[in-house]
């Protein structure tokens, strides 16, 4: 076995992480881990507790808290704008069509802002909320624990129009992701470890049920097995779980799923099958630990 401080994925992290330390120096120089110590140092102690019981009563909330805070950071940055309702001056981002009737966790957000504000008002924003509920998801889930940096701003404004354009499509095929990703400085390694991500959680039918019955990049077993639940005529709100052997456990399997031609999405599947280059970095970017990592240090 590869000593602890040599294996790649640590020679992996570590230029992952100098690279990540000098953009943060450049660009979100103002946060710290330690941000909210003297001035509500009970704050994640009550994230985390509120996370935990939001998991445990529903396993899913992990992978959805996960993707309300991505949807959040991939429109104009991590400020919370994904949670601003509609004004009367204002469309916000929770219509746009790849958040509508699909991000989840609201309500969890809202109850530990209330939670948060009971202890210290007016001092902790719902954008660091989001990020650390995030955090604490992944950990919940069975993945790796890391420091958030804090600090974030609340937006006061959203953008629906951003969000529509910025957010990737499950359709996008390997060249469509690559430009949204480096769009938003992301490496095609990075990218990788993002879609880690991706082995957690459920979706609805109707965002691949074009997959399951029209394509032919996919096993027809596991095709045949989804469709079972997935009608092709009827809409349906069923959701079957990413991993059906570990729909609440964030792994590294994903590139078991993309070369078993076992991903839901032409995203997931289409866009690495065939692509050596890109599964030969499936293979050493551990997804599980480097993906939430990447993408919370980032913004």
């Amino acid at each position: 076995m590869a000593s602890e401080t040599c294996s790649p994925s640590n020679k992996l992290r570590f230029l992952l992480g100098m690279v990540l330390f000098l953009l943060m120096n450049m660009t979100t120089a103002q946060l710290s881990s330690t941000f909210y110590s003297t001035t509500c140092p009970k704050a994640l102690a009550t994230i985390k507790s509120a996370v935990n019981s939001a998991v445990s009563n529903e396993a899913r909330m992990g992978a959805s808290l996960l993707r309300l805070h991505f949807h959040d950071c991939f429109v104009n940055g991590c400020d919370g704008s994904i949670l601003l309702d509609d004004t009367a001056n204002m469309t916000g981002e929770k219509t746009a069509v790849p958040n509508s009737n699909s991000v989840r966790g609201f309500e969890v957000i809202d109850t530990i802002k209330s939670q948060v504000e009971s202890l210290c008002p007016g001092v902790v924003s719902c954008a660091d909320i989001v990020a650390v509920a995030a955090r604490d998801s992944v950990v919940a889930l069975g993945g790796p624990s890391w420091t958030v940096l804090l600090g974030r701003r609340d937006s006061t404004t959203a953008s629906l129009s951003a969000a529509n354009s910025n957010i990737p499509a499950p359709t996008l095929n390997l060249s469509g992701l690559i430009t949204a990703f480096s769009n938003k400085g992301f490496t095609a390694k990075e990218m990788v470890a993002l879609s880690g991500s991706h082995t957690i959680g459920q979706a609805r039918c109707t965002t691949f049920r074009t997959r399951i019955y029209n394509e032919t990049n996919i096993d027809s077993t596991f095709a045949t097995s989804l469709r079972a639940n997935c009608q092709a005529l009827v809409e349906t709100t069923a959701c079957p779980h990413w991993i059906p052997q570990a729909p609440h456990h964030l792994t590294m399997h994903i590139s078991r799923i993309c070369r078993g031609r076992k991903g839901y999405y032409t995203l997931i599947n289409n866009y690495l099958v065939g692509v050596p280059q890109i599964l030969r970095l499936m293979l050493i970017v551990p997804t599980w630990d480097l993906s939430p990592q990447i993408l919370l240090m980032r913004w």
